[in-house]
Formats: C-alpha cells, sequence, structure tokens
C-alpha cells in the first residue's frame, strides 16, 4: 500500500514538474510574426501600435518593449494580436516577443504608397536625372518595405510572401520606388523624424484591383469578374491555354524569320538593303503597321582613342521588344516597351574604324519602332557617338498579332486580398496614390471607383481620418491643336472631384509628364508636391503652398470670371494665358482669351461665344500650352465647370 502511494505520489510531482516546464516553455516557444514586424522595422509615432501572430492555441505572448511587458494568448485558431501604447519618435530599440527578439527598430511616420506603374518606377529607371543625386546616399533613418507581388481571388491573405525593411544606402536605393524615396526625403528633411515607406505598387495595375470584395457591392461587372476567377480550374485554363499560344507565335516567329542567325553577324552585306530614318514609328516611315520582326543595322565610325573601351549603348524606348548586337556580340534584350534600352558594351567588342550595330525588333501589335525624342546613341569616357539618322532595314518575318494575355494581377480584389489586407493592422501616418492610368478607358466609373477605395482602406484601417494624399495623371501623349474631348481629362476630373472627401490632397503634375514616355522621369517634383499636399493635410502646416484649384464661376455678360482657392502669392504668368476653352449652350468649345482680374481671379471670353455658359482649363491627354501657376511656381489644376 505504502509503495502505491509512493508511485502516486511522484507521479503526481512528475505531472506537476512536467507542468511547470511546459508553461515556462509556452512563455518561451517559438512564434511566427509577419513580414512586416521583423528587424529595421519603423512603427508609427504617436498612435497604439498593433502587434500580431500565430502561435499555438493558447500560447502565451510576452512583449518586451521599452522596460515594459505585454502578455496576452493566442484563440482557438493561433491568432494573436496585442496593442502597444503611442509612443514619440525615436530609437533605434529592441522590442522581444518570446524567444524572438527584434533589433534595431525606429519610431517615425510611415506611409503606404501604392498605385501603379509610375509610383513602382525604382530609382534606377531615373539616373539619368538623379545619378549623383543617389549614389552616395546613405540615411538609416529612411526605410523601405517592399511588398513582393501578390494576388489572391479566395480570401484575403493574412502575410506577405517576402520583403524586408531595407534603409538608404547606395546597395538599396536603386530598388527604391523613386516617389516614395524622394517623399520620404521631403519629410524627414523638414521634421527630421525617421520615415518608413510600404511600397505596394504594381505597374498597370487598376484601381478596381486593390479594391476589397465587399467594396465592389456597387460594381457588378466587377464582382462577376471576381466570382470567375475565384474559380482555379477557369484560372488554370486561361494560363495553359495563352501561354500555349504565346509560345506558339513566338516559335512561329522565329522558324519564319529569315534573319536569325544570319542577320546579326559581325560581317554581312547589306547593301541592298532599303533604308530608314530613326527614330519615328513604321507606319509613319511608309512601312505600314507590321506585326512581326525587323531587322536594322547601323554602321558608324570609333576613334582609335576609344578602341577596345567599354561603352554603354543607349536605345531609347523601342516598340515592342529588341534585341541589340553590337559587331555580331550579343549586347542585351528587353521583352516590352516600356524601358528604357540602357545595355552595356563590354570592353574588346569596339574596334577602330568601321563597326556596326544591328536591332531585331518585334512587333506585338502592328506599331513598332523607335520612340521619337529618346537618346540613341553610344556612350564612351572620350564623348558620344549619335545613332539617330540613316538606317538599313530588312523584314524578317510577318505575323499576326500576338495572342492575347490575361493579367491575372489586375482583376478585381487580387491586389487587395494578397498585397493590402496582410498589411492592414500595422499602423501608418497616411496613403500615398500614384495611379490612374489604367482607369482612363473607363473615367465615368472612376469618379465613383477612387473614393470607394479611399473609403475602403480608412475602413480597414478604422480610421475615417487617414491622410491620403495622391497624384493627378500628368501631360501625356501627342498635344492636339483644337479643343477635344479627352478620357485623360476626364479622369483627371474625377481626381480632382475627390478632393472633396475630408483630409485628401492631389499634387498636381500636367507640367512634369513626357508626351513619348507614360513613364516621366521627374519623379523628385511629383514626390515634392505630394509632400505640399501632406504638409497641409496630415501635417496641419497651413502654410504649406499648393496648386491653385478652380473653386466658382460668374457669367458677367460675354465672359466668365473664374476664382481659385490656394492662389499663394497670387495666380501668375509670365506670358499670354493659354489652355482654356469655353462653351455656350452648345457645348460646343473653342480656344479662349484670358487675363487677370485679381491675385485669385480671372476672366475668360471668346468672340465666338456670345452666351458663354462653361470653361475648360488644360482639357487634353497633353495640355501642353496651359500655364496657369501661382507665383510660388504650382500649376493650376486642370478642369471643368460643368
Amino acid at each position: 500500500m505504502k509503495r502505491n502511494l509512493f508511485i502516486s505520489f511522484s507521479i503526481r510531482k512528475l505531472l506537476v514538474l512536467a507542468l511547470i516546464q511546459f508553461c515556462i516553455l509556452n512563455i518561451n516557444a517559438e512564434i511566427k510574426l509577419p513580414r512586416l514586424i521583423s528587424n529595421g522595422m519603423i512603427l508609427q509615432r504617436d498612435k497604439p501600435l498593433t502587434l500580431w501572430g500565430w502561435a499555438s492555441a493558447g500560447e502565451t505572448i510576452s512583449v518586451t518593449f521599452q522596460e515594459k511587458n505585454f502578455r496576452t494568448k493566442a484563440d482557438k485558431k493561433g491568432n494573436w494580436k496585442i496593442t502597444l501604447p503611442s509612443y514619440p519618435a525615436g530609437g533605434p530599440y529592441l522590442m522581444t516577443i518570446n524567444k524572438t527578439e527584434l533589433q534595431d527598430i525606429l519610431i517615425g511616420d510611415v506611409w503606404l504608397s501604392s498605385g501603379q506603374s509610375n509610383m513602382e518606377l525604382p530609382i534606377s529607371r531615373t539616373l539619368d536625372l538623379y545619378k549623383k543625386e543617389v549614389e552616395n546616399a546613405v540615411n538609416p533613418n529612411i526605410r523601405l518595405f517592399r511588398v513582393p507581388m501578390k494576388y489572391s481571388f479566395k480570401q484575403e491573405e493574412n502575410d506577405l510572401q517576402g520583403g524586408e525593411w531595407k534603409s538608404v544606402t547606395p546597395d538599396n536605393i536603386l530598388d527604391f520606388s523613386a516617389v516614395s524615396y524622394f517623399f520620404a526625403k521631403e519629410i524627414y528633411d523638414k521634421y527630421n523624424v525617421p520615415v518608413g515607406i510600404i511600397s505596394t505598387a504594381i505597374g498597370g495595375s487598376p484601381a478596381e484591383a486593390w479594391l476589397s470584395e465587399d467594396a465592389l457591392r456597387n460594381y457588378p461587372n466587377h464582382l462577376a469578374t471576381l466570382s470567375l476567377t475565384a474559380n482555379d480550374a477557369y484560372v488554370d485554363s486561361v494560363r495553359q491555354t495563352e501561354s500555349a499560344q504565346a509560345k506558339q507565335w513566338q516559335s512561329q516567329l522565329s522558324i519564319n524569320d529569315k534573319g536569325i542567325s544570319l542577320w546579326n553577324k559581325d560581317q554581312l552585306d547589306i547593301s541592298e538593303w532599303p533604308s530608314i530614318s530613326l527614330p519615328g514609328y513604321w507606319s509613319d516611315k511608309g512601312l505600314g503597321f507590321i506585326n512581326g520582326s525587323i531587322w536594322l543595322r547601323k554602321e558608324f565610325e570609333v576613334d582609335p582613342s576609344i578602341a577596345g573601351q567599354a561603352a554603354i549603348l543607349r536605345l531609347g524606348c523601342i516598340v515592342d521588344s529588341d534585341s541589340a548586337f553590337v559587331n555580331g556580340v550579343f549586347i542585351g534584350t528587353t521583352s516590352y516597351q516600356y524601358p528604357p534600352r540602357i545595355y552595356n558594351i563590354p570592353a574588346g567588342i569596339l574596334r577602330k574604324g568601321t563597326n556596326n550595330i544591328t536591332v531585331r525588333t518585334v512587333s506585338n501589335g502592328g506599331r513598332g519602332g523607335f520612340v521619337e525624342e529618346k537618346p540613341y546613341k553610344i556612350i564612351t569616357d572620350k564623348g558620344e557617338i549619335d545613332l539617330t539618322g540613316d538606317w538599313k532595314y530588312q523584314r524578317g518575318a510577318q505575323a499576326g498579332p500576338s495572342p492575347s494575355q490575361t493579367f491575372f494581377q489586375y482583376k478585381p480584389a487580387g491586389l487587395y486580398n494578397g498585397m493590402i489586407a496582410p498589411v492592414k493592422n500595422f499602423a501608418i501616418k497616411g496613403f500615398l496614390w500614384y495611379q490612374g492610368e489604367s482607369n482612363t478607358g473607363n473615367p465615368k466609373e472612376y469618379k465613383t471607383l477612387f473614393p470607394d477605395l479611399i473609403s475602403n482602406w480608412r475602413s480597414k484601417w478604422s480610421d475615417e481620418k487617414t491622410p491620403f494624399i495622391y497624384a493627378q495623371l500628368p501631360n501625356f501623349m501627342k498635344a492636339v491643336k483644337t479643343p477635344a474631348e479627352s478620357n485623360w481629362a476626364q479622369l483627371r476630373e474625377a481626381q480632382r472631384h475627390t478632393l472633396t472627401i475630408p483630409e485628401t490632397g492631389m499634387a498636381v503634375t500636367i507640367d512634369l509628364g513626357e508626351w513619348n514616355d507614360i513613364h516621366p522621369l521627374n519623379k523628385k517634383d511629383v514626390a515634392r508636391r505630394l509632400f505640399f499636399e501632406a504638409q497641409h493635410i496630415a501635417y496641419n502646416d497651413s502654410s504649406a503652398i499648393r496648386s491653385p484649384q478652380y473653386q466658382s464661376m460668374e457669367i458677367q455678360e460675354n465672359s466668365i470670371v473664374l476664382t481659385f482657392s490656394s492662389p499663394g502669392k497670387g495666380l501668375y504668368t509670365n506670358i499670354d494665358l493659354k489652355g482654356f476653352t469655353i462653351a455656350g449652350s452648345d457645348k460646343k468649345y473653342v480656344w479662349a482669351k484670358a487675363s487677370f482680374l485679381a491675385d485669385n481671379k480671372v476672366r475668360i471670353w471668346s468672340e465666338q461665344v456670345a452666351n458663354p455658359v462653361s470653361v475648360r482649363y488644360a482639357w487634353a491627354d497633353n495640355p501642353d500650352d496651359a500655364n496657369l501657376k501661382n507665383k510660388e511656381g504650382l500649376p493650376a489644376a486642370p478642369f471643368t465647370t460643368e
């Protein structure tokens, strides 16, 4: 009997010890943290901070930060969340979450930047403008977390696929979003606080891809698309079909191309090839619309002083893809039209005397060519070799239009689920947005879609006053000399109307575009103007300069007097005011004359319109003559009084 009691006592003792050990291990057990909560992160100052993650059901979570301890337990599904109090700017700090130690944490301002390619565009694409400025840039107080591209149609993802916090160094900065970096730098220079950017932009993405499913309830067409894409079998089928079609098109083009492995050679008789002047589009050069491949070749002279040296080949932008060869040596290739062609010519390829460059171009949609007003040259330490002018050409193979491709990352709700939902617990200062190009096909829808996106994101962050700062679309495409309708102008107008939503700010960029490039390089001024709006909206600085905005109109006999808000020190131009059109009740707009009446007023009229009813300003894809500014140099926003 005593033996049984002893055994029973021993078992109980062992069970107690095991329980104690389990509790100790439970507190110090490994947990899983979201990607954002990691070494080097920047936390938002002056706001309660939410930390979250995953663990075993019932597991105790212990957080130690700034000499204080916070505890919670994981729920039945293993989810946990804990809220820390607000802190002022500072750091670096350590944070311990159970056994995980997070280092080099800063507290400052965190902005979520999003949109499409003009927000995504990296510093590396802007080096023509900013090389000297960024090549030695070091700032541990500016950090960017680049969210990898991920789309999901079935559910909101709970974590990101990858990413890490990176500070500004010469090695890191080239991958930073240019707009995001320069915006962060403006904040840091002005307020001397750490700045974190969570970058979520994806090139080509329409606004509907960034809305949650519940926010799409007023858009049956988008909900119907979401229903389709949520079907894995449908998505897989489309991908397989389109992939096979693309491979077949490329394969057939290569088979039929007479120049493959022949016309790229160093020694080649091109005396019978016709000539074409470049840059320009084939259709404008008498060749018509061509799908398929065209080979281009040009001879150029190299001075003995640079023979054998390494060089850089600049081929502007080419529609749609290209492969380049110098003296028969492959130099580089680009698969689509938008990136600038910057290829390295290794040492030993250039020779004294006559050299040649060969470019195989492929047009997918018929309008191929070398984009005008871009650099086409070879750059050496001792000068440049101009490649514009006459080239020889030969058609390689003709083909039908390339098969269409479904970009599933552009489908409704996909990017929200994959890239925004996993971030929504992270406290931020505000949103930064540069998007709209992909919605110009339906600007009417954008009038509601964009405000719905703002409301949607604010609701997910549980703060209806979160500042939302965005860029209005810049000028793009060739200018027209007669008043005309414009989808780009209509979308800018939708963006302007969104300013009726509280705590929003719009940076006007109508003078920062490039007619021949949907990706203008001047991202520093875009960022600066976004910062001005952030100053006003997010930092409560009423002295911040802003672009003039149309406020009201008054018909006075045969003219219309416009009143503007945010005139700064006064409306201004150093030449005649241009860019205005005026119309009567027939809505037929004609060019108008304009004159200043006061620091914030402009009179508009035309002898062709006796009884005017409405005015438009900068109403075009590329209103290159619009010149109304304030004395601080910020352009007035395009508008219509209709």
